[in-house]
This record gives structure tokens, sequence and C-alpha cells, in this order.
């Protein structure tokens, strides 16, 4: 037999994803009631399933979001009538309004919202951003004071403010009116503003409790609008910065957000918005398309392995020829990865007054040039985050990658990084390691200031808050925030942030989370079910896109395309007949080649060419074959048989090689094929000396693999 290990002749494919598949439990009986009482496909019925609704009244509510009848935002928004009050009193004595925003998307389209509404009606209104650089997130005494030198009257925070106990102190103490709008956690003491509109304060089973900080600024400025009786030419264009805010922030596309946003999403293409026709323009989100798999790219937030997921709205890398047909309604991908990342990028790396003019001018000339510095901008951000990433990997792989399992979160500091994007890296690395990951760079030689993304598991504000003793400002939610700490205490809040780790985390845990939905053969996969998935849309956070898997592919064809993604070929045979079907995998370069038999998880999408539309994959997870898996972890004992295939007889078995187990089918000549797993490369031959290396993915060698798999299988069933 052959003698030699496989490995010396033939190198694996580096690894696979190193994943936790979830597949939802599937209720076909219940899926084929809800279905019938709700004309509704079954697939679908299964899918609403699976996001937790039970009753056909669900059901109706979901898919017609307008027919959700919403309370007053005045009964479950306890100080939203005494923040009207204060407006409305500001705006009649002309008393200077100053709004603080935040740097994010969420922040600069709340600012640019109120900024556009308040004028409108009237107000004497001008806003302030803090500098990511110099001063990092939310309201300060700085600003504070200089809004009271400049006469302000009245403080209006986006998206912050809710952690800023001594700057909101000191308006208070300066005569200064606050109202405090934000979605962020609520930190143990509240400041001391006259109003706080906050999801996070009112009633869990509120429609409103998932809004972004701009459904906040949403909700204060019609109610505004409303009560001043000036709704006229409002509403509209709130509601695309709105939409465009709240995806961007990867909210929950739940309650009103669903709603808005699936209203939002119709009415964008047409807005009148000069700054939102340039970003479309720009985004090349209206443009026919040329060649491009996976359409307009993969939907909000989600998903990916992880974001989810960890992957946020700026991960994704799409084919920049690959544009979007003339929509009647844009989708959540067409805003959280065309045009977000070119708003979120001036955030992280620019001047946000570059956004509020591109969202507040009624130019289109202005609205063009300000798009067009977002793109080059975001251009820079890209470059830059590929480079930090790949510093931070070599890094975590020399430093830490040992001790993960151990630690159970990743605390990574590095000098001359820039701060404005290793948030994104954050999740990144999240993506490969499966860790709760907090990322840092120095500010000066005494100060560091980080990000951090976070497992599903694992709540970061809870973690920081663990830490606070260490740490000079922080804030944020469940899954994201940021930190700042004097840099002697790092080790410190290395060893308290690995404690925090240990009490929440199992081993189990840390490995990125897959859900899926449910399995599909590759022969169901086609535009009446892509159709059918419509329903679902907006998808997003919350009511992700949905993921189907297809166990035992072959994968016929792969190569490398753009940055690091692996567009394949890869097919399935049902009743004798081959079903073949195109997919890309972004950002998979480190998984090149993939074995040639796997089990995979993705989503559906449209591909447009040449005027043709096709339905492809995008792929999200991907293992060895449960059946493979099954055999190479644990070989029976009694590990040999004989086989018949295409009239010829062959012996198959496993074998120990090293520490592997290999599977070798020999014929009736006495020569053998043999292989280890994960191998794409096999050998043929009577011995290892005279052996020459095969490509078994071949299909003349894939299918009689299969063939003595099949028959071991039998074999092992009746052990």
């Amino acid at each position: 037999m052959l003698e030699r290990p496989v490995s010396e002749l033939s190198k694996p494919h580096r690894r696979l994803p190193d994943q936790r598949w979830q597949i939802y439990p599937q209720k076909p009986e219940f899926a084929q009631n809800l279905a019938a009482l709700t004309n509704i496909s079954p697939i679908v019925s299964q899918l609403l399933i699976n996001r937790g609704m039970e009753t056909p009244e669900q059901v109706q509510a979901f898919l017609n979001p307008e027919s959700l009848v919403l309370p007053s935002p005045l009964e479950d928004f306890p100080d939203l009538a005494i923040s009207l009050e204060l407006l409305q009193n500001a705006i009649a004595s002309q008393t200077k309004i100053a709004i603080c925003g935040d740097y994010d998307a969420d922040g600069m389209t709340s600012t640019a919202l109120l900024l556009r509404s308040l004028r409108t009606l009237g107000a004497q209104v001008d806003y302030a951003i803090p500098s990511r650089m110099h001063e990092g997130y939310g309201i300060n005494k700085r600003i504070v004071e200089e809004f009271h030198s400049e006469g302000v009257g009245l403080i209006l925070t986006v998206d912050n403010g809710i952690s800023a106990f001594e700057p909101v102190a000191r308006a208070r103490e300066l005569g200064v009116a606050v109202i405090i709008t934000d979605h962020h956690d609520i930190p143990q003491k509240l400041p001391p503003a006259n109003a706080i509109l906050n999801p996070k304060l009112i009633a869990e089973s509120s429609p409103y409790r998932g809004v972004a900080g701009v459904g906040v600024a949403y909700i204060l400025a019609v109610s505004l609008a409303q009560q001043l009786g000036e709704t006229k030419g409002l509403i509209q264009p709130m509601l695309a910065l709105f939409t465009l805010g709240t995806i961007a922030d990867l909210a929950p596309l739940t309650g009103v957000n669903r709603r808005w946003v699936k209203r939002g999403l119709q009415h964008l293409p047409k807005s009148n918005l000069a700054g939102v026709q340039a970003l479309i323009q720009v985004g090349g989100v209206q443009a026919r398309g040329d060649e491009g798999a996976g359409g307009a790219g993969g939907a909000g937030g989600a998903g990916g392995a992880g974001e989810q997921g960890s992957r946020g709205a700026e991960e994704k890398i799409s084919n920049p020829k690959s544009k979007i047909q003339n929509p009647k309604s844009l989708k959540p991908e067409d805003i959280g990865f065309r045009l977000g990342p070119r708003i979120n990028a001036i955030g992280r790396i620019g001047n946000p007054q570059t956004v509020i003019e591109l969202l507040t001018t009624d130019d289109m000339g202005v609205a063009l040039e300000r798009a067009m510095q977002c793109e080059q901008i975001n251009a820079s951000r890209q470059e830059m985050c590929q480079q930090i990433e790949q510093e931070a990997i070599a890094y975590v792989e020399t430093e830490f990658v040992a001790s993960l399992q151990k630690d159970r979160v990743l605390i990574v500091v590095q000098p001359n990084w820039h701060h404005g994007v290793i948030g994104i890296v954050a999740s990144r690395l999240v993506e490969r390691y499966g860790v709760p990951v907090f990322i840092g760079t120095y500010e000066d030689e005494g100060h560091i200031r980080g990000s951090a993304r976070s497992i599903p598991e694992f709540h970061v504000f809870e973690a920081l808050e663990y830490c606070q003793d260490l740490l000079g400002k922080f804030g944020g939610h469940k899954a994201a925030g940021g930190f700042s700490l004097p840099a002697e205490n790092l080790q410190m809040v290395r060893s308290r942030l690995i404690e925090f780790a240990n009490q929440c985390l199992e081993p189990q845990h840390l490995k990125p989370l897959l859900k899926i939905d449910a399995e599909v053969n590759l022969n169901h996969l086609n535009q009446q079910l892509y159709q059918q998935l419509n329903a679902l849309h907006p998808c997003g956070m919350d009511n992700p896109d949905p993921v189907f898997w297809t166990p035992n592919v072959q994968v016929v064809e792969q190569k490398i395309v753009g940055k690091g993604h692996i567009k394949l070929t890869i097919a399935q045979t049902i009743d004798n007949q081959e079903y073949k079907i195109k997919a890309i995998a972004w950002r998979w370069g480190d998984y090149f080649r993939l074995p040639p038999r796997v089990d995979v998880a993705y989503k559906l999408r449209e591909n447009y060419f040449n005027g043709n539309t096709s339905i492809e994959l995008e792929l999200i997870g991907v293992r060895l074959p449960v059946q493979l898996q099954k055999f190479f972890a644990s070989p029976p004992t009694l590990s040999s048989t004989t086989f018949e295939y295409n009239q010829r007889h062959y012996t198959c078995g496993f074998y120990k090689n090293g520490i592997e187990a290999e599977l070798r089918i020999k014929n009736s000549e006495g020569k053998v094929l043999a292989m280890q797993p994960g191998h794409i490369i096999g050998l043929l031959g009577t011995n290892r000396q005279n052996a020459k290396e095969v490509d078994i993915s071949q299909p003349q060698y894939d299918s009689i693999i299969q063939a003595a798999l099949q028959a071991l299988s039998v074999l092992s069933a009746e052990l």
C-alpha cells in the first residue's frame, strides 16, 4: 500500500471558516397551515416562523407594516411633550438653537434632518460635531461653553448625550436648556437635561423601541411639524434621511423601522433632496449593470459570517462594475453597501461638514461636488482598512492566537493606526477569530482610544462598565462600543476584560455563529423562489436575509477575483441530472482552494449581465460534508469493505497515516487512490514512490470517492 503521507506531496487548502452552524428546526406542517391561512408560500412561512412569528395576525402585520396601528409618540416618550414645548418657545422667541451631532452616518443624518426641518419651521439653528481625531464621541464641555458664548439658549443632542453627565450639568449651570435625543444604552446616572428622548427608556413592547438616533430625530421633527401645522413638503425629505441613517447604522428593521424604511426605500429613487440624488448617482445605484456576481452585494449587515453578525455595513467589497438596474424601490443593501459607506467614510477620516452640506443643500452642483468628495474619501478609507487589517492579523497571529481559547476576548492596541477606521477592522477580526474584539491606537504617548465589536453572547457596554474605574470615556450598546483609557492601564484593562469574557463565554461560543433557515436543493433555486422572498424585504438587522444550505455539493470551478474574493461554480446531481449555479464568496481568499466536496450556506442574489437576469449565490458558510466529517473524525472500527462501480470491483477503507485518517480505494489491478480530508490533491499508484498527484475534484475521481463513502456508510450502519 501507499506508505508516504499525502501531505508530503500535496498542499491542503489553508483552512475552512471555523463556524457554528445553527440550522432552524423545520416545522413543515405548521408552515403549511400558516401558509394556507395567510396566502403565502410554505418556504416564506417557514422563514417567518424562524423569525418568531406564530399567528396569522403576526404574519399579516409583518408582511403589511402599514397595517400596524401606531400609538402616538407622545404616549410612549414621556419627555416628548416638554421637548416640543421647548422647541416651539425657542422658534417663537428666535432663541438660538444648537445641534450637537455625531460623526457616524446615524449622527450626521440626524443632524441634517433636524437642521433642515428646524430651519424650514423658522428656527434660528446651527450645529457642531465633535472632532473624532481630537475629542472623540459625544458632547463635551468645550462645545457647551462655545455654544453659550455664541448666545445659544437651547442645545439639542442627536445620537449622543445619554452618558454626558458633566457637559449637560455645565450647560444647565450656564442657563442653557438641553434636550437629549439618543438611542444608546442607559447609564446608571442620567444627565440633568430638561428632556431626554431615548427608546431604551420606553416600554420594550413599544413599536418605537428599536429606532436609531435618526429615528428619534425623525419622531421629534415630525411631531413638531404636526403641532405647528407645517408638515407640507417636510415629511418626505425627512423620511429619506431617516431611511439612510437607519440602515447605515444597522438598526433593527422591525416595528416602525420596518414600516418607515419600506416606505423610504420606495421614495428614495425619486427624492427631491439634491444630496440623495447625488449620492445615488455617484454610487452607481441606478446605472445599468455589467458583469459581476451578486448584483448589488449583500444585505444590510448582516450578514455575513457572524455581523452580521459581525460584518458591519462597510465591510462588503462588491464588484465596482456590478450595478443595480433602475429600481422602482431600493433595497437595504443599496444603502448598506453603496450609499452608507460613502457617508460613514467622511465621519471616519474626513470632515463631517461635507456630509451635512451634502444633505442640507438644495443646489445640485454643490451636492455633486460633496458626493464626489465622499467617493474619494471612501476609496482612501478602503485602502486604510485593508492595510490596518493585514497588520492586525499579523500581530494577532504572532502574539495572541495561541491564547484565544483561554482568554476568550481579543485586545489589540498598536500605534499609528487611524482610529476612524479601527471599528471596521474590529468587525473583520470578530469575523475571522470568532471572539469579541477591543482594538485601539495611541492618541499620544499617554492615552489610547479604541472601538469594540462583539459576538451574540457578549455585551460590550456591560464589559466596558466592568472596567469603568480603569477607563476614561466609554459608551455603546450590546454589539459595539467606543472607549478611551490611560496607556498605563492597558494591562489591567486586558486582565479585566479577560475576566469578564470568562464569566459569560463558554468555549463553544468562540466560533462565528451562522444561523441557517432551511435546506434547499440547487434545482429549486430559481426566479420564482427569489420573487417569493421579496415578501420579507426590507431585510437587515433582526430581519436578516434568508440563509439556505445545500449538502454535499461539488465545487467544479473556482478562481480568485478582485481583492481576494472566490468566484466559483457548484454542482449537485439529483435523479441523475446535474444542476450547476455560480457563486461568489467575498473576501475568502484565505480559504482558496475550497475542497472538491462541501456543504454550502448562502444567500440568493440577482445578477444582471447583458440584459439577462440570473440567480447566483453569495456564499457565507462552507464546511466538509457531514458524512465526510463523521468518517474522518471516527472511521468505522472495521474499516474496509468492497463495492462495485461502473461494473468494476474495488476495495476501500480508512487507514491511519500520521495523525490523520486516510481514505484508500484499490482497484483489481492493485492501483490505489489515497486522499486525506480537506486535500484537493490525492495520490494514485501502486506505491508511494511512483505515485502521481491527481486532482480529486475531477469528476472521474470524485465519483468513485462518493461511491466508496456510500459503501462505507452502509458498512457503518450495519455495525
